[in-house]
């Protein structure tokens, strides 16, 4: 895949999937700045992506504000002359279950993921605009945004709103040939290292260099950070001019398309539903096959169990 003449802007790059996007835009021929907090993380990158070749600068800064996605866009800008590709990345955690979490816990993480999501994806549209030669943006959500999870209140309605916020943008700037869409990834990363299931899977492969298992790269769709960046690459790419308004997941031998949300039963009543009506017809009626809610937990063959 080819992305010479391309640049792109890559949040939250420092390490993990970032820098993945990152390093996998830049091995394509795009150039990439590269955003982060962590300035010395942010340097690494850089380092690593000039030292194959590769152009890139960074800019240190967390997003969330205006100012600091305008800033983003104006350094792509002017280092690179414009602007193709916008990846929003950048995300924290503050998990707490709901009768624990505070108010800075909840606005926090709805800064970076929601908030930075939309003022980054705003500013690079603007500019998209402008230049009139289309563009893309992949905004990075999670499972936790479909389904939900236990403990991440915030978490999961930011990466729930920015799927929407993909499919209501996907129709605004159609006419401008920019594609949106999001991105759910699973990956080996410092967050799928706290399930109980994983975690030995995960750090035995770190310290052997051992492949995780089939079942774990199939069955779970998880693997590396690494196997996630194609996707990126493609949705930066012009051989997805075609593919917006979608969310796609991916990891270690997966790749899927998410379903938009739709009515699974319906049912009709002359005169309309009363609380009476709907309570005597719910479990025989629309209720006969709730949806069911949560990440499924992992299931390990029987084979692999005693390894685990």
């Amino acid at each position: 895949m080819d992305l010479s003449g391309k640049v792109a802007v890559v949040t939250g790059a420092g390490r993990g999937l970032g820098r993945a996007y990152a390093e996998a835009l830049a091995a394509a021929g795009a150039a990439v700045i590269v955003n982060d907090v962590d300035a010395d993380a942010a340097a690494q990158v850089v380092e690593a992506i000039t030292g194959n070749g590769g152009e890139a600068r960074s800019v240190v800064a967390p997003v969330g504000s205006a100012e600091v996605a305008d800033r983003l866009v104006a350094t792509a800008v002017k280092e690179f002359g414009r602007l193709d590709v916008m990846v929003t990345n950048a995300g924290i955690l503050r998990d707490r279950v709901l009768w624990k979490m505070s108010d800075d816990d909840f606005d926090a993480v709805i800064d970076v993921h929601l908030r930075g999501t939309f003022t980054c994806a705003r500013a690079a549209a603007i500019r998209m605009r402008e230049q009139g030669t289309g563009g893309r943006l992949i905004l990075i959500s999670s499972p936790a945004g479909q389904r939900g999870n236990f403990g991440q209140t915030n978490y999961a309605a930011a990466k729930a709103g920015i799927v929407a916020m993909a499919r209501t943008w996907a129709m605004e700037l159609a006419r401008a040939n920019i594609t949106v869409n999001a991105v759910v990834p699973v990956a080996a990363t410092e967050m799928t290292k706290t399930i109980p299931v994983f975690a030995p899977i995960i750090e035995e492969s770190e310290r052997t260099g051992r492949p995780f298992p089939g079942w774990l790269r199939r069955d779970e769709g998880l693997g590396t950070v690494e196997d996630v960046a194609g996707l990126v690459v493609f949705l930066a790419s012009d051989a997805s001019a075609g593919v917006t308004g979608q969310a796609i997941g991916i990891g270690g031998d997966r790749l899927a398309l998410w379903s938009h949300p739709g009515e699974k039963a319906v049912a009709f009543a002359d005169g309309g539903w009363t609380a009476g009506t709907i309570a005597a017809s719910w479990q025989s009626g629309v209720g006969a096959e709730p949806e069911t809610y949560g990440i499924p937990a992992p299931k390990v063959p029987a084979s692999d169990a005693q390894e685990v």
